[in-house]
C-alpha cells in the first residue's frame, strides 16, 4: 500500500512540471522576512467522506491540491502543516504569505473549488501583517544582539500558533509603562531564544485579534517553559485571549502531506 502511494506521489511530482507549464516561484525568503507582507493561517478538517474513497480516488484529488499550490506559487509562499494526531481542532493548516491579501483569497477560493477542497471544512482563518522589529526604549545593546541571533530549531520541528488579544486597559497605558512591561516580557523569553523560533503578525483591523504569534521548536519542553515564564510577567494580566485555540502541527512539504493523506 505504501509503495503504491509513493508511486502516486512520484507521478504527481512530475505532473505539474512536465505535463503542464510550471509557474515561476515567488521569492519565499523575501516574503518570509520583508515587512508589509500579509500572513494568513487557514485551518481545515477533512470530512468523513474523504477516508471512504479508495486510494486511487484520493491520490487523484490530491493532485488538485498540488496543482493549486503550483498555480499560485508566483504570488504567494505556501507552508503546509499536518495537525491530525496532535489536534482535535483540525487536520491540516496552511500558512500563506503574500504582498497582497487578495492573492491569498484567490488561492483559498481556488483550493476550495477543487475536488479535494470539497472535502475540506474551514475551521479557522486569521490574517496578520508583518512589520519591522521595533525595540522599545531601554533595550540594551546586548539584549538587541541576543535577539538578533539565529535560531536552530532542528530538522523536524513542531509549529505552534497562538492568537493573542490584549485588553482595552493595555492600550490605555502610557508608553513608558508599556515599554517597561515589554522589556520584562523580552527578558523572560531570552533563555529560550536559541531553541524556540518566533514570528509576530500584527492583526488589529485585519482580524478579531491583535497579534498572531507563530513558533517553531524541536524542544516542546522549552516552549512549555517559555509560556510558563511569560505567564509570570505583568503584561500577561492584560491579555483577553491567549490561544483559544492553540494550534499545533508539524511542517510538511506538499509531497509529504500528499503521501500521508493518501494512505
Amino acid at each position: 500500500m505504501r509503495i503504491q502511494t509513493a508511486m502516486g506521489v512520484a507521478i504527481l511530482a512530475g505532473l505539474f512540471c512536465y505535463g503542464t507549464p510550471c509557474f515561476a516561484a515567488a521569492d519565499h525568503n523575501k516574503l518570509m522576512t520583508d515587512p508589509g507582507v500579509y500572513g494568513t493561517f487557514a485551518t481545515f478538517r477533512l470530512d468523513d467522506a474523504w477516508m471512504k474513497q479508495d486510494q486511487a480516488m484520493r491520490i487523484g484529488q490530491l493532485a488538485r491540491l498540488k496543482g493549486v499550490v503550483e498555480q499560485h506559487r508566483e504570488h504567494i509562499a505556501v507552508d503546509l502543516y499536518l495537525m491530525r494526531g496532535l489536534s482535535d481542532y483540525a487536520d491540516l493548516m496552511f500558512r500563506l504569505h503574500a504582498s497582497e491579501l487578495r492573492e491569498t483569497q484567490r488561492f483559498l477560493v481556488d483550493l476550495q473549488n477543487t475536488a479535494f477542497g470539497k472535502h475540506l471544512t474551514e475551521i479557522g482563518l486569521a490574517h496578520g501583517l508583518t512589520k519591522k522589529p521595533h525595540y522599545v526604549p531601554g533595550f540594551s545593546d546586548q539584549l538587541k544582539t541576543d535577539l538578533s541571533e539565529s535560531v536552530d530549531v532542528g530538522p523536524n520541528p513542531y509549529a505552534i500558533v497562538v492568537p493573542v488579544r490584549k485588553s482595552a486597559e493595555w492600550w490605555s497605558l502610557d508608553h513608558d509603562t508599556q515599554a517597561t512591561m515589554i522589556r520584562e516580557h523580552t527578558e523572560a523569553a531570552l533563555p529560550y531564544i536559541k531553541t524556540v523560533k518566533r514570528k509576530l503578525y500584527h492583526a488589529s483591523g485585519l482580524d478579531d485579534l491583535d497579534f498572531i504569534t507563530y513558533f517553531e521548536t524541536s524542544k516542546l519542553e522549552d516552549f512549555h517553559s517559555l509560556i510558563r515564564s511569560l505567564e509570570q510577567v505583568k503584561e500577561f494580566q492584560y491579555l483577553r485571549r491567549f490561544g483559544h485555540p492553540i494550534l499545533i502541527g508539524t511542517p510538511k512539504s506538499v509531497d509529504e502531506l500528499i503521501e500521508i493523506l493518501a494512505q
